[in-house]
């Protein structure tokens, strides 16, 4: 037991020495290599590979997504970091939320927390545990649990109003939000407020694919209530509403919208929302989607007419015939006379989304001021708050446009005043300690902030005076002024202005803007329409006939309805942040920096490229290097002393009598610091070097374990200590006899080893049989160590010495014989006809389609159709598939089923073609990725229908098998370009294939059907 207690004793001395090594340092500003980006980028993965997602930064703390639910966040761990000194636990989100709440107690004064970094980083994620950690850790009555309810679950209503799945994030938050929480002087929440910035209304009408509109339109639908959807006049069936299925993911594994929906349900009612205002909300929500399903037709005069009646106009409350003439027809006034003029098409469809994105973008501001209502403090006694900003972090896309604009200049100024008020409050730190300021450098970006916000020539001046300006203005003259204005400044470039190297990675509608964060290049096309967001004024008119109460209150009479155009977006957008900065400028600032560690969202990855993009733009050297730029570390006298490190001065242990400030000046000279490593401040120690700090960390250890050797401890290790002795002599004794007869056994044995190796190529005899006896063994040792594991590593047989050549090569013959076997009876009927299935694929395709080598680790299955829509017959397959209509090439989704007579193209049970194999004169494909087939048919028959165009996501499957179904192996062609096909006889069309930066379907110009293939640029 003693010697047990020793040995764990000395380990874990070895242990806390070299478990910083291990999991990282936990505060960057420890970070000796401070100026690395490397070092930095190190640290971070040690600790995230331990599960230490926290890191400090002084109080900034660094937070990494682990993609995985970690055991964090209970209660206990609640518990535990209430009350407790920042640095004294390792970094943790609560720490931060604790040390936020103490301090705006004991000073009186108010803060906020920025949380920042891009989509999927874990912002919104942030935001709620600050949340949950006040609302148990605030005290808690009747009333103050009211508000802490509210303010818990305004967060499901704002993020179903104001939350979408991207390609990047399931839950992304497509708007900014900054929330005050206001406490009273007991450190009760007594109300809230929040304000929000620029949502996102252009994905009301439009979503790029993998994306989602609004999450409350699929929980509407999905979730919805029989008697709710059948007053809203909605399917449960969100394929059935154009503004729902443009991104052709309308069902995401993650989301749950039917769960959503009962959380959004629940938190309207606790937030105090009315029945009135909730069934307006919703009449609101269904007539958005009613309004995404208005076609229109071209009547005899060429101008737009309806061309099918939604039910939109009972749910707004607004008079059919004056809904539809809204629609259609724009007023002009001259004078005293007011003339209708009547809409294109075109025009009929743009006004139709302007109004969509109108009315959903102003029920999003009448719902944020509703739960701002709801949140409101009644008392007018003097409140302190911390705010929480969750907003959106810097975007760099393959293209960048207006929005990302206008998200980047947001962090611009954001990283302005970040720096300012880091430097602002080391400075006053130093002051208030007595301390020199010494001043530091850091890029100043107020260069690249006037270039996009300075009056009469700033970007922002110039995109407003395009926009208003009379005359033909477009995308390109707004470009041209750009370079007129910019030409020569040192962070604008556009292809005109650049130079021959850089001019080819520059489109001639691109430029190119260098922020703090690295170079963005933007794509100006759009910029003016969406600058503009023009609603026409006679749409407000109709809008206000509404008996809605929410329209009404969205669109009041009391607006002001002049000639003159309202403010551009990007005008209200910088006005905003303007307000938004003089919030924050008059408030204590603390700092959550989220950092996503890799695209695909899975645990234990980490992405270097990805997370040394993301410390860069979001300013964490740089915030760094102004930490350490004087002193690393810096700790009150009393916790440096009395916590820490006053074992290690016997004039300071185990008792102080003094002040704590002298303790730990005599502590430090005993230590034998140098002037120039520490300062002495008022009431706390500065220390310049981590070096230092972990000198001394390390002596602490040290210390630690000599002060557990008690008289207990000596008194075990002298009875150990002759144990030990007499083990030592006996080894001793054992070295010195193994020695002496490891010499007579050499002294015998290396004269024939030599002459054995000598003659090692001689035929067997005395001098080398020895040898060549050990070189057998020798060989078959390490073989069987070394041996394949499955048949692929085959080649990785063991190289033999010549004299085992023969027998390693029947040794191999009958190993592989041995694995094949055993993998052959391994596999079963069914895994056996999908790699036969799988062979007649490579025949097919292998070396002539691009896409076929990502196809072959997929493995085939019997049907790609869910078991509640299977079709009771003799079915050999059937796969999901989007079929484009002859004329108009518009997209439908079908069911592609093969029998062993004849295929069929289906909509869930209804057939809506008869493909017989006897008809079936071919199959083109194309050599790119597409995934699209052309099923050429007999059509001698004008009645007959013609050719089929499909795309198909289980293409080699779905080809494979009626390769072998209809005995078609020789009928499928792979072509290259464009693919012929006949509508119906005497009548062709045209599918065209390309490459390009982004996959896309359209019909061309000239009347084909376009399919453009995202290049591979691996």
């Amino acid at each position: 037991n003693s010697l047990s207690r020793c040995n764990r004793i000395l380990r874990n001395m070895e242990a806390s020495l070299t478990a910083r090594d291990r999991v990282g340092i936990q505060d960057f500003v420890l970070l000796d290599a401070y100026t690395s980006e490397s070092a930095f980028l190190d640290n971070l993965r040690k600790r995230f590979h331990e599960n230490l997602i926290y890191t400090y930064i002084g109080t900034l703390l660094v937070s990494v997504n682990p993609y995985k639910d970690l055991d964090i966040y209970s209660k206990k761990q609640m518990d535990t970091y209430m009350g407790v000194n920042f640095f004294e636990l390792p970094p943790h989100i609560y720490a931060l939320a604790d040390n936020v709440f103490r301090t705006m107690q004991s000073e009186f004064n108010n803060h906020f927390i920025l949380i920042s970094g891009e989509s999927g980083s874990g912002k919104t994620e942030a935001s709620k545990k600050i949340l949950q950690f006040y609302a148990v850790s605030c005290p808690s009555t009747k009333l103050l649990n009211n508000v802490r309810d509210r303010l818990l679950l305004s967060n499901p209503v704002l993020e179903a109003f104001g939350n979408a799945k991207t390609l990047r994030n399931d839950n992304s938050s497509r708007f900014g939000k900054y929330m005050d929480i206001q406490f009273d002087h007991q450190g009760g929440a007594v109300g809230g407020h929040i304000l929000s910035y620029l949502l996102e209304k252009s994905r009301v009408v439009h979503q790029n694919h993998g994306e989602r509109n609004f999450h409350i339109f699929y929980q509407l639908v999905e979730g919805g209530e029989e008697d709710l959807l059948r007053w809203l006049g909605l399917e449960r069936n969100c394929k059935h509403y154009s503004y729902l299925v443009q991104g052709d993911c309308a069902k995401v594994s993650s989301i749950n919208d039917k769960s959503d929906w009962k959380t959004v349900r629940k938190a309207l009612s606790v937030i105090e929302f009315s029945e009135s205002d909730i069934e307006h909300l919703f009449g609101i929500i269904a007539s958005v989607l009613h309004m995404g399903n208005i076609k229109f037709d071209t009547d005899s005069r060429g101008y737009a007419a309806l061309s099918n009646n939604q039910e939109m106009h009972w749910l707004l409350g607004i008079p059919n015939q004056v809904l539809q003439h809204g629609l259609t027809h724009r007023k002009i006034e001259a004078k005293t006379e007011e003339v209708f003029s009547p809409f294109s098409v075109d025009h009929a469809v743009f006004a139709r989304d302007a109004l969509a994105k109108a009315i959903y973008g102003r029920t999003f501001n009448w719902l944020v001021s509703k739960i701002n209502e709801s949140l409101a403090n009644k008392d007018s006694s003097r409140k302190t708050v911390i705010g929480l900003l969750d907003i959106y972090g810097f975007e760099v896309f393959s293209v960048n446009s207006f929005e990302q604009f206008c998200i980047n200049y947001c962090n611009e100024k954001l990283q302005q005043l970040f720096i300012q008020l880091t430097l602002k409050s080391e400075q006053e730190e130093y002051e208030v300690e007595g301390i020199e300021w010494e001043p530091v450098p850091y890029f100043n970006n107020k260069i690249i902030c006037d270039l996009v916000e300075e009056k009469f020539r700033g970007i922002i001046s110039l995109l407003d005076e395009e926009c208003l300006r009379p005359g033909e203005a477009t995308d390109l003259t707004f470009l041209e002024k750009m370079e007129e204005k910019m030409g020569g400044h040192p962070h604008f470039v556009t292809h005109k202005l650049a130079d021959q190297k850089t001019r080819k990675t520059l489109e001639r509608g691109d430029f190119r803007l260098l922020h703090y964060a690295g170079e963005v290049t933007y794509c100006v096309v759009g910029f003016l329409d969406k600058n503009n967001d023009l609603l026409y004024r006679y749409g407000k008119e109709v809008m206000r006939q509404s008996k809605n109460a929410i329209i009404r209150h969205c669109f009041p009479y009391s607006e002001p309805d002049t000639k003159k155009r309202p403010e551009t977006v990007v005008t209200q957008f910088k006005n905003s942040l303007l307000g938004l900065a003089e919030i924050l400028m008059s408030k204590e600032p603390w700092y959550v920096r989220c950092i996503k560690p890799n695209e695909a969202k899975q645990p234990a990855h980490f992405d270097d490229v990805l997370v040394r993009h993301q410390m860069k733009y979001l300013g964490l050297m740089e915030h760094l290097r102004v930490r350490r730029a004087g002193f690393a570390y810096r700790r009150k006298y009393d916790i440096f002393l009395q916590r820490w490190y006053k074992p290690l001065c016997p004039d300071t242990w185990p008792n102080w009598k003094g002040t704590a400030a002298e303790g730990v000046q005599r502590l430090v000279k005993h230590l034998g610091y140098k002037s120039d490593e520490y300062k002495m401040g008022r009431t706390k120690i500065f220390i310049r070097h981590p070096r230092t700090l972990f000198a001394t960390e390390d002596s602490l250890q040290v210390c630690k374990h000599q002060l557990a050797f008690t008289n207990e401890f000596l008194h075990c290790v002298i009875s150990v200590a002759t144990k030990i002795e007499n083990c030592w002599r006996g080894l001793l004794a054992r070295k010195d006899f193994m020695k002496r007869r490891v010499a007579c056994l050499l002294i015998s044995f290396f004269p024939r080893f030599i002459k054995g190796f000598m003659t090692r190529h001689q035929p067997a005899c005395v001098d080398n049989s020895e040898y060549l006896a050990y070189v057998r063994q020798n060989y078959l040792t390490r073989l069987k160590d070394n041996l394949p594991k499955t048949v692929l590593e085959k080649d990785r047989w063991l190289t033999p010495p010549p004299i085992m050549l023969e027998v390693s090569q029947i040794l191999k013959k009958i190993y592989i014989r041995h694995m094949v076997r055993q993998y052959v009876r391994g596999i079963t009927p069914q895994r056996k006809a999908q790699l036969l299935l799988k062979v007649q694929t490579s025949s097919m395709f292998k070396g002539k389609k691009e896409n076929y080598p990502f196809s072959v680790c997929r493995p085939f299955v019997d049907t790609r159709i869910s078991e509640s829509t299977t079709l009771y017959c003799c079915l050999f397959g059937y796969v999901p598939v989007v079929k484009y209509d002859r004329n108009g090439f518009r997209p439908r989704v079908r069911q592609l089923i093969f029998t062993q007579e004849a295929a069929y193209l289906t909509e869930e049970a209804k057939i809506k073609q008869r493909i017989d194999y006897s008809s079936l004169k071919g199959v083109s494909v194309s050599n790119l990725s597409d995934n699209f087939l052309i099923l050429h048919v007999l059509c001698d028959d004008i009645k007959k229908k013609g050719d089929l165009v499909l795309q198909c996501e289980y293409l080699f499957e779905a080809l494979t098998k009626l390769s072998v179904i209809a005995n078609k192996q020789n009928s499928i062609s792979v072509v290259q370009g464009s693919v012929r096909f006949d509508i119906q006889p005497g009548r062709e069309g045209f599918v065209d294939f390309k490459s390009g930066q982004e996959s896309m379907v359209y019909r061309a110009k000239n009347g084909h059907l376009m399919v453009v293939n995202r290049i591979n640029k691996k």
